[in-house]
């Protein structure tokens, strides 16, 4: 059969983003030292961006590979239609704009930004096929991907995962240098799929837990350095089905978590035309969308480079600040946290039901149980630059962060079931949908962000960027003057204001814009020197 026969060979030769940046530049850390007339190089007309080859990949693998034809990360560009169906009104929406699947889109986005992905589903729902795909899309053979893949059961060992000392080493050896070590081939690749991780003994977790999160293998004081790379695993359920529970650190290094959705039997058709040609997708991908080593290195350069604009990260920054916050337990405001409540060991509705004066229907805060780690916030901004590179855009609007936001916080944000939200008229669902859940969060976050008019009625902006402009230079009245600023902005906070997590994240960075002011004026006045 001649090339151009095979089946699922065809990639179009038309833009799949018309929009797109054409000859991108390169971005270079030594191109910031250089003068404005150094020579700026742009890649050939003929060489395809690697935006675009992204995208040729992603319409590939849902024309070709993984049947999914769900569009539930949706965009829209002006107008668009709305039906409503069932008893529960279900609203179904036609987006106006290039719209996607984030069963095929959010595995791809973890593969161009190199980090760990959770696939969630039924068996036979297309999950390993997915984490295989992208194997195959880092220039792996059929037969390396599927080799190379762990497959996690009860009696997997240690040795099992990462490899044995040699037996004539253990047998002659004077000393542990002396002791190679045969490790396992699958830790030098850089797409690393683990299926049924929750199946795997919990001693051996703890190996797997060094390998995801350091990048690093070790047994018998010997280290193997582990290349970069996109991380696959799968559970046929993620709430704690599997035949060992998942140690927290385990789960807390998960990125990003995609349910598989189920398979709509209209297109029955394709799966017959699978059985009558004998060809499988994952056989015959196209070369033209196999990444080499040193495209997915400037691929992850070019999507860390994004642009995250100031009002989009301040949207952010509110929505964040909504969930750690919890008033009684603590005296001080800087332990006044959801986590100081969960290392006490106390009940947390017993400590929470003495909180007071607040709306708990408005306050969002009260709906989870956790606030969001340093590593949770960074994943969101890396996947949301990482979306809108797909897109071709040369910046993260608000909506790529509202459609990411849901996929990496499926597993970070722990909600209260019992929480009044949960109780209100056509709210329970949200108690099993996870991901409607936290994109509903975020838009109540942004409605409130909207009402209070941050974006031109927050008093911090003008304090911060006081104080981004340095403090050399300022003078001891300067300084005094900039104190009593912040005094004069807490004391009409204080008055009579409800606590929100939001505000107690304002007053403690005006606490920390005070201190450091105040550290400067008495080097002020101790050093002699007064500008």
């Amino acid at each position: 059969m001649t090339p151009d026969k095979i089946p699922y060979q065809h990639i179009s030769a038309s833009p799949t983003n018309p929009l797109r940046q054409q000859n991108r530049v390169d971005f270079d850390v030594a191109s910031l030292y250089e003068g404005p007339v150094a020579n700026v190089e742009t890649r050939p007309e003929d060489e395809t961006a690697l935006d675009e080859k992204l995208r040729q990949a992603y319409f590939w693998i849902v024309n070709h590979a993984v049947i999914s034809p769900h569009y539930d990360i949706e965009y829209h560009n002006g107008p668009f239609a709305s039906f409503t169906f069932g008893d529960s009104k279900t609203q179904v929406r036609l987006p106006s704009a290039q719209s996607y699947s984030s069963f095929v889109l959010m595995p791809l986005l973890n593969f161009a930004v190199r980090r760990r992905c959770l696939l969630v589903g039924g068996p036979g729902r297309g999950k390993t096929s997915s984490a295989v795909l992208m194997g195959l899309l880092a220039g792996y053979s059929l037969k390396e991907v599927r080799r190379g893949m762990q497959h996690g059961q009860p009696q997997m060992t240690i040795s099992d995962l990462l490899g044995n000392p040699l037996p004539a080493d253990l047998v002659n050896a004077q000393k542990m240098e002396d002791i190679r070590i045969s490790w396992r081939k699958w830790l030098g690749m850089r797409v690393k799929i683990i299926d049924e991780y929750n199946r795997i003994p919990t001693r051996t977790q703890s190996a797997l837990l060094t390998v995801m999160g350091d990048n690093y293998a070790e047994i018998l004081d010997h280290v193997y350095e582990c290349p970069e790379a996109a991380w696959y695993l799968t559970a046929n359920d993620d709430a704690g089905g599997g035949t060992y529970p998942v140690i927290e650190a385990l789960r807390d290094r998960i990125d990003i978590v995609v349910k598989a959705l189920p398979f709509n039997t209209r297109f029955l058709n394709d799966l017959l035309e699978r059985i009558e040609t004998g060809v499988r997708p994952e056989e015959v991908v196209p070369a033209h969308i196999i990444f080499t080593v040193a495209e997915l290195e400037r691929l992850n350069r070019e999507i860390l480079t994004l642009e995250l604009p100031v009002a989009v990260r301040r949207r952010l920054e509110f929505f964040a600040a909504q969930f750690e916050f919890c008033e009684p337990a603590a005296e001080l405001m800087e332990y006044q946290s959801k986590d100081t409540l969960k290392l006490s060991g106390q009940p947390y509705h017993q400590v929470t039901a003495g909180e007071s004066g607040r709306d708990r229907l408005k306050d969002i805060g009260v709906q989870t149980q956790n606030g969001l780690s340093v590593r949770s916030l960074m994943t969101v901004m890396v996947f949301a630059k990482a979306l809108a590179y797909f897109r071709g855009n040369g910046s993260v609007s608000l909506e790529d962060l509202r459609q990411i936001i849901p996929f990496v916080l499926h597993d970070k944000l722990t909600p209260d079931p019992d929480a009044p939200f949960f109780e209100a008229p056509g709210q329970g669902l949200y108690r099993i949908d996870r991901i409607g859940w936290i994109r509903r969060l975020f838009d109540l976050a942004c409605a409130e962000y909207d009402r209070l008019d941050m974006d031109n009625a927050d008093p911090l902006t003008e304090l911060e960027s006081e104080f981004a402009l340095g403090l050399s230079g300022l003078n001891e009245a300067a300084v005094r003057a900039r104190l009593v600023k912040i005094e004069r902005l807490l004391g009409e906070w204080s008055k009579g204001r409800k606590l929100y997590g939001s505000l107690a994240e304002d007053i403690l960075k005006l606490k920390y814009l005070h201190q450091r002011y105040t550290n400067y004026l008495a080097w002020l006045q101790t050093s002699g020197s007064r500008p």
